[in-house]
């Protein structure tokens, strides 16, 4: 289980870094259409979303009484379902101003190696018991790594609109 988790953080932060890549960094702060986030600030809230995981996963935790990845197929629904649009908590919105690539690749890469060294080091079955997202029973270590998975996932997919959208000619 460890190894397919890790090679999905993987290959979710190689696409997310492989389109990051593909921004100069003139469009990576411009709004490709009113109402839409910069690519920056899109880089920054998966930035909000996915930091301090090893430090929820340190913890309070207990012996889960489910199966260890009941939630995932509704974090599927919600978060991979690319035609809905979703408003993000206050704490998640990131500022409006000028994103350094370089800063916001490194603070991705941290993330990255924090997830990918959390699946390595704890149990992902234990249900974390410090915070919960609302409208969700509290999540074991493996959702909250695929919760960050698939929000990344989402985003991902959104750089990439806002790509084709700024580079059309």
């Amino acid at each position: 289980m460890k190894t397919a988790v890790q090679k999905n953080i993987v290959e979710t932060y190689l696409k997310l870094n492989e389109i990051l890549s593909s921004f100069s960094e003139e469009e990576l702060n411009q709004i490709p259409y009113q109402g839409s986030w910069t690519a920056g600030q899109t880089a920054q809230h998966i930035i909000l979303a996915c930091s301090g995981f090893p430090k929820l996963f340190a913890g309070k935790t207990k012996k889960t009484i489910r199966k260890y990845d009941d939630n995932v197929l509704q974090l599927d629904a919600i978060f991979l379902d690319f035609s809905t649009k979703m408003n993000a908590p206050d704490f998640l919105i990131p500022e409006k101003k000028e994103y350094d690539k370089n800063q916001l690749t490194s603070s991705l890469k941290k993330i990255e190696s924090e997830l990918f060294e959390s699946a390595e080091k704890y149990d992902l079955t234990l249900t974390c018991l410090d915070f919960n997202v609302p409208g969700f029973e509290h999540f074991t270590i493996f959702e909250w790594i695929h919760f960050a998975l698939v929000h990344t996932q989402r985003h991902t997919y959104q750089l990439n609109s806002i790509l084709k959208t700024l580079t059309k000619v």
